[in-house]
């Protein structure tokens, strides 16, 4: 600060500045106005032209979307999407509801107490624990998540996630059903999809790596300040919608090959019975059928061996298109393809051994 010197000669007294705290506010400048306003005439104009071309859409190709619609592949198309789509959504949400019940009021040493320390051990023991989920490969998913999530190997609960669809009560009936006049299609397929499970899970074990799995975000358990009813429902949420988006990604892919591939291609493949396993065990993973269905899609594939059917109805409920997509959304793609490819073939081949004996 220095003295100013006013305009009569004298010494004015010193100049003082304010402290920051003392200033008076400055007011908003028209820049700022005129900003709001640039921004809103800007959403303005594009949502006015959004409107109008999709107007000027609807007015001059709504007829021909109409016709288009009307085709019968896009009907067939439609037809099989909301099947498959309607096929999952209840066993996705009640493999939900069990996956936060088991968030929710399950303690993690319940897991470790049930399931032996040895993960070579564990993974026979969980696969066999598969039969007591009432439902389809939408709903191990979300299960076998929360399991990771509550400290399970992950050798336990991906044997646990492919048994649990294919060897559940519900199934075996319904395959006991498709084939009356074959009772032994049951046992095999037991079977088959033991053999399968287990074999995945101890291969994990042997050549796993963690760095592949990632493991699925979520609720992890009873967390201080929230109630149970509460993280009951976060984590129904949560992994239900996560869920529900890929299962709609593999119905439309399912839809698109049921709708694009001419059946006729698939008859060229009956006359060699070696080459009908592979190939109903790639068309289960395509058409993507729910397991309580898959029985009976079987059973009228009358052109292939019992083994080949075999194949299809072992290869489906733990490898399909949904599968994959949803196992892209909890684990990762990494993992998703590596596993989906090693459990295709364990499959297959277990098919053909199971089908030799018994068949």
């Amino acid at each position: 600060m220095g003295d100013v010197v006013d305009g009569t000669g004298g010494t004015a007294q010193p100049v003082r500045e304010r402290p920051v705290s003392e200033r008076p506010a400055i007011a908003p400048g028209a820049g700022d106005g005129l900003r709001l306003a640039a921004r809103a005439l800007f959403f303005t104009v594009v949502g006015g032209l959004s409107l109008a071309v999709i107007g000027a859409t609807v007015v001059l190709l709504g007829p021909e979307v109409v016709l288009w619609l009307d085709r019968p592949a896009v009907q067939a198309w439609q037809t099989v999407f909301v099947a498959i789509v309607i096929q999952g959504i209840p066993f996705l949400l009640l493999g939900t509801l069990v996956s936060a019940a088991i968030s929710a009021f399950v303690p993690a040493w319940v897991f470790t107490r049930i399931l032996p320390r040895s993960p070579a051990l564990a993974v026979p023991v969980a696969s066999a624990a598969g039969a007591l989920l009432p439902g389809c490969e939408c709903a191990s998913v979300p299960v076998a998540g929360s399991l990771m999530r509550r400290g399970v190997t992950p050798a336990a609960a991906l044997a646990f996630l492919l048994s649990a669809p294919a060897i559940n009560p519900i199934v075996l009936v319904a395959t006991a059903i498709a084939f009356p006049s074959n009772p032994q299609m049951v046992l095999a397929r037991l079977a088959a999809s033991l053999a399968t499970s287990v074999g995945m899970g101890w291969l994990w074990v042997a050549a796993g790596r963690e760095k592949w799995l990632r493991l699925p975000k979520g609720p992890a358990g009873h967390a201080p300040g929230s109630g149970r009813l509460e993280e009951f429902r976060t984590s129904l949420q949560h992994d239900f919608l996560h869920a529900g988006g890929f299962l709609a990604v593999g119905a439309a892919a399912a839809a698109t090959f049921n709708v694009a591939v001419p059946h006729s291609v698939l008859r060229t493949f009956t006359d060699s019975p070696w080459l009908a396993v592979p190939v109903l065990g790639a068309l289960a993973v395509i058409l993507a059928i729910c397991s309580e269905a898959d029985a009976f899609v079987a059973a009228s594939l009358t052109g292939f061996s019992p083994t080949a059917r075999l194949a299809f109805m072992v290869v489906g409920p733990m490898v399909d298109l949904k599968l994959v997509a949803l196992q892209s959304g909890t684990f990762g793609r990494a993992f998703a393809l590596r596993f989906s490819t090693a459990t295709w073939f364990m499959a297959v081949v277990c098919s053909a051994l199971i089908g030799w004996l018994l068949l």
